[in-house]
């Protein structure tokens, strides 16, 4: 019993893990979150 205490926790643990892997690569990733590099000017300033 208190070996189930233990792994269970662990195992569920790692199904969200493994799961929060897969939507990562299933969903298209945001361009948008990302920041605008130093070096480049954000669009639209200075115009």
């Amino acid at each position: 019993m208190a070996m189930l205490a233990v792994l269970i926790p662990l195992l569920m643990l790692g199904v969200v893990l493994v799961l929060g892997r897969y939507e990562e690569l299933l969903l298209p990733q945001d361009d948008t979150d990302r920041p605008e590099p130093a070096g480049v000017p954000a669009s639209g300033v200075g115009q």
